[in-house]
């Protein structure tokens, strides 16, 4: 057995002195040392990392523009000592990126097919005629979560969700399933370009149910406005207040929020009403994502230079007047 393997016996923790277990195990104390410290440096690194996600995600809610150089600097600001290289990490195992214009940030999966985005313009009017989809990411005391959600545009009713520890499809192909089966279908399906939503498993279920897909373009932060204004909601009227420890507690209170937020928040721009309420009885909603760019904004998404919230593949919004 090799020195590196019998070292891993060692324990700090033992009521054997270290210096024992050491010429016990025919280690020499100057290695165990080193790897004691760096499993000490390591799991300070990881609480100060949790720290950070959690000061990161509260101010990406309050301003989703900000990207990894204003990010720096705020952390910067609250007394951490962070490089920009560290900040991008944490973003992008957050699934986070700033929603201002940049180069090419929203990136679907090379193989997937990116639809165009129909949504420009066009007065949503009855339930079911427009739904959407996005992630978020939910820190938890000890880790984080990814959160998705499906919304109806014209009532604001949040129709199915889904929490999962990985950003993969199939928590959102579950939730997507869970809409279809109890609220029937769209017209129209919008979500952004990320892989998640852009997989064959994703689009080929709209495409079997006769929906229509469209996606955001980039560079347009208001094209999924609903969903985002949703988040926001979820961040500062639930989560961030509970402070959930795990899984289990987060899927428990998510539970109750959204059945509250549904069937017993009354929203302004639905008069007052609840979602739950203007999705049964068609009236009192609607939605209309202004064209406020024209031929000019088309044309700046074919090129397809600039990007807009979400590099998705490896991851990545207005006070709610809804």
């Amino acid at each position: 057995m090799s020195p590196v393997e019998r070292a891993r016996w060692i324990a700090r923790e033992d009521e054997m002195p270290l210096t024992m277990q050491c010429e016990l195990a025919g280690v020499p104390r100057s290695t165990v040392y080193r790897r004691l410290e760096a499993v000490t440096r390591r799991a300070c690194m990881n609480e100060e990392d949790d720290r950070l996600r959690a000061l990161i995600d509260e101010e990406y809610t309050n301003r989703p523009f900000y990207g990894s150089r204003r990010m720096a600097v705020f952390l910067r600001g609250r007394g951490h000592r962070v490089n920009r290289k560290r900040v991008q990490r944490l973003m992008r195992e957050m699934g986070l990126a700033g929603m201002a214009p940049g180069p090419a940030t929203s990136k679907p999966h090379p193989q997937h097919k990116v639809y165009p985005y129909l949504l420009r313009g066009v007065a949503v009017t009855r339930p079911n005629q427009v739904w959407s989809t996005d992630l978020t990411y939910i820190r938890l005391a000890r880790g984080f979560a990814y959160l998705v959600a499906i919304i109806d545009w014209y009532s604001r009713r949040v129709l199915a969700w889904r929490i999962s520890n990985s950003m993969d499809a199939s928590f959102c192909v579950d939730c997507l399933e869970d809409a279809l089966r109890h609220h029937g279908r769209p017209e129209v399906f919008n979500s952004d370009q990320g892989a998640q939503f852009t997989s064959d498993a994703f689009t080929g279920m709209l495409k079997r149910e006769g929906v229509a897909i469209s996606m955001d373009g980039r560079g347009r932060a208001l094209d999924n406005i609903f969903v985002e204004r949703l988040w926001r909601n979820v961040k500062y009227e639930d989560v961030y207040l509970k402070g959930y420890a795990n899984m289990a507690e987060l899927t428990v209170g998510l539970a109750q929020y959204f059945a509250f937020y549904n069937a017993g928040r009354p929203h302004q721009a639905l008069g007052y009403e609840t979602p739950d309420h203007v999705y049964r009885a068609g009236v009192g909603g609607g939605a209309l994502i202004v064209d406020k760019f024209g031929d000019a904004d088309l044309e700046q998404e074919k090129i397809g230079n600039t990007g807009q919230r979400r590099a998705a593949a490896e991851a990545e919004t207005e006070t709610d007047t809804a």
